[in-house]
Formats: structure tokens, C-alpha cells, sequence
């Protein structure tokens, strides 16, 4: 049998997924070793330090995902090598030097210019906890017109100058601002009047404190947005700006945790207004009452409900709500009213869902995760 050329051999390896078994592919002799890392799609970089000696095995990868320390010299070595990039997952748990607070090419500023210039087909960019500052989204969005998701979150030098840049990306369906603690009423206008207003999906704005009722009420432009993350936003959020969220028609999945000015007079717009909606969390929201979470026993789609932390909530408004709806699958309770609802009550409510104790101690996951995207062929390293 005559030998299998490189373009044959691809096209056979390119039908295996399984990172195992593209290992041991890629032992077999120099000729596969070599197809295989010329095939392969995504890689899972465990030691950025070795990052210059074996990427240019792989230079047709469209994702490359890398969550410990990482350097301008790191992400150049990545722009030169793989231009094929298209999605580009930095996310870290370890806060990065926040040096990227100016806007030049201090932090990572200067490797995710040279990324947004060398990689002109990035769809998803996920940075958070990397300390980019506006000089680098400024960048990213100059040369990256397809981006669909941009994860920014806990990167505390974005500002209202890196929501202008992106309220002109066209493509936009995910954007993460969790903790960019800088942005004001005026950044969000920048998005409700720019582009993303026709194309936004999910928008998470938790933990920016800066942000009112006046910032709260542009969102209401944002036709198409699903999913909205307004967790811990500051007592300068109260109902003036909670009620016209029941202005944004397809909101599916709502988080208004620890909004403490926060009351009945929203849920009663949101449960009338927003009928698609399937998640809510109001977690904290100390002015809820039974009368707010009564208005949900006739809503048609929401299915999941989180009232931890909720005191004013009573077990014989849950019961009401959890007997009535006929959409309602899941409950999260502060674990303090448990004691309240008679057995009978709990056992007959865990008919119709399932209900959910917890302290305000364990951990709240909330609505905010980024989805990393669809998995690619062709393995890790």
C-alpha cells in the first residue's frame, strides 16, 4: 500500500475529536505528528511559558483558551502564528495586574492590539479579570468587526471610553461588565443608542454602582435583549428604573439580586408585562412582599425563582405561588423559612417543583455565567 499523503492523512484525522486519541495519532511518526498539528482546531494552553516553542505546530487553530499568566509577548506570539483565530478564552480566576487602568499599552493592552490586528476573524473574546483597560477593547473593536461576545468582566479600568468603541460593533450579542465599576448612566447610553441596541442578547452589568434609574430606564431600547444581569447595582437603582425594565418584551432571564430599593411595584410591572420571562432573581430584595411574588401564579413561562434572602416573603406566599403556577419548576428559599412551612406544606409543594434551601453563607450561582461557546474538533493541549 502506497504511503498516505499530508492532504490524505488530514482529511482521515479531521474525523477524530477525542483529544486521547489525537495524542497518541500524533505519535505514531514524525509525518502524523505533524498532519495532526496542522489539523487540529483548539487547544487548552496549561504553560503560557512554553507558548512560542509549540505553537507553531498549530497554526490553523480558530480557539485557544489559556487562564493562567499570560503576556503581550504571549498573545504577539499568538497574532503571528494562528490568524485564524476565532475565539479567544483568557478568562482567569486571579486577578491580572490591573496596570491596563491608561489607555496605552501597559497590562495586556499592547498583545490584545496586536490579537485585534493580526486575528481579523475573532468572534468571542473573553478577558475577564485581566486588567484591560480602553485602550485595548478601543483596539479590539477597530479591527475585530465580528466580535459576537466580549467578556470584560472584573477588569476595573473600563470606562464610558470603551462603551463608545463598542457601541459601534454591529455583531454584538454578548457583552460582561461585571464589576467595571467606572461605567456610568452615559456608557449605557452609548450602548442603547449605538449598534448593540439592534443585536444585544445578554448584557451583565452586576456590581456597577455608578450606574441609576436613568441608566437603567436607556436599557428599555434594547429591543432584542433576553438575559439581563443588574446584581448589585447600588440603592441608586430603585423602582423609578425597575418598572420600565417591563419595557424589553423578550427578557427571558432576569437577576435584580441585592437591588435593596428594589420593591412590589416593579415585580407587578415585570409579572405583566415581560411574558416570556423564565428566570428571576431577587435574591436580597428586602422590600419584596407576597403581593410582588403573587403576581407570578398566572404568568405562563417562568419557570425558575430564586427568594433567598427575601424576609418579608412569607411560607403562605411560596405556597400560593408554587401551588398556582403552572409553569414553575424550581424555587430557591432562604433556609430560615423552612422551619415556618409545615411538612405537609413542603411535601405537597414539591409536587408541582422542586423547592431549594439555602443560607445567605452557601454559594448563589447566579444568572451571569458567559456561555465559552460551541466546541470545536480537534482536541486540547
Amino acid at each position: 500500500m502506497e504511503k498516505l499523503g499530508d492532504d490524505e492523512l488530514g482529511l482521515i484525522i479531521n474525523w477524530v475529536h477525542d483529544p486521547n486519541d489525537r495524542k497518541l495519532i500524533s505519535q505514531v511518526c514524525k509525518q502524523w505528528f505533524r498532519v495532526e498539528g496542522r489539523t487540529r482546531l483548539s487547544i487548552r494552553v496549561l504553560e503560557p511559558e512554553f507558548l512560542h516553542n509549540f505553537l507553531p505546530r498549530f497554526p490553523n487553530l480558530v480557539s485557544i483558551e489559556a487562564s493562567g499568566e499570560v503576556s503581550n509577548a504571549h498573545l504577539e506570539c499568538v497574532a503571528q502564528t494562528c490568524p485564524n483565530i476565532e475565539v479567544l478564552n483568557l478568562n482567569t480566576r486571579k486577578m491580572q495586574d490591573d496596570s491596563g487602568d491608561s489607555d496605552d499599552l501597559s497590562g495586556l493592552n499592547g498583545g490584545i492590539q496586536a490579537i485585534a490586528n493580526g486575528c481579523r476573524k475573532l468572534r468571542k473574546v473573553y478577558l475577564r479579570r485581566r486588567g484591560i483597560g480602553n485602550f485595548g477593547v478601543v483596539s479590539l473593536l477597530k479591527f475585530g468587526k465580528n466580535l459576537t461576545q466580549l467578556d470584560l468582566g472584573r477588569c476595573s479600568g473600563i470606562t464610558d471610553q470603551a462603551l463608545e468603541s463598542i457601541g459601534s460593533a454591529n455583531s454584538l450579542r454578548v457583552l460582561n461588565l461585571r464589576g467595571c465599576w467606572m461605567i456610568t448612566d452615559s456608557g449605557m447610553a452609548m450602548l442603547a443608542n449605538g449598534s448593540p441596541a439592534r443585536t444585544l442578547k445578554k448584557l451583565i452589568i452586576a456590581e456597577c454602582e455608578r450606574i441609576t434609574d436613568n441608566g437603567i430606564s436607556l436599557l428599555r431600547q434594547i429591543s432584542c435583549l433576553e438575559e439581563l444581569n443588574l446584581a448589585e447595582c447600588g440603592p441608586a437603582v430603585t423602582d423609578t428604573g425597575g418598572v420600565t425594565l417591563a419595557g424589553i418584551p423578550n427578557l427571558k432571564r432576569l437577576n435584580l439580586s441585592w437591588l435593596v430599593n428594589i420593591s412590589d411595584v416593579t415585580l407587578t410591572a415585570i409579572a405583566e408585562h415581560c411574558r416570556k420571562l423564565m428566570a428571576l432573581d431577587l435574591t436580597g430584595c428586602e422590600f419584596i412582599t407576597g403581593e410582588g411574588i403573587r403576581g407570578f401564579v398566572d404568568h405562563e413561562s417562568l419557570e425558575e425563582l430564586v427568594l433567598v434572602s427575601c424576609v418579608n416573603v412569607l411560607q403562605s406566599d411560596v405556597e400560593m405561588l408554587v401551588l398556582g403556577s403552572q409553569s414553575l419548576k424550581y424555587v430557591k428559599l432562604d433556609k430560615r423559612l423552612r422551619m415556618w412551612m409545615p411538612t405537609a406544606t413542603q411535601e405537597n409543594a414539591s409536587r408541582f417543583c422542586t423547592l431549594d434551601w439555602m443560607t445567605i453563607g452557601d454559594q448563589i450561582p447566579g444568572l451571569e455565567q458567559v456561555t465559552i461557546g460551541e466546541q470545536t474538533p480537534g482536541g486540547t493541549k
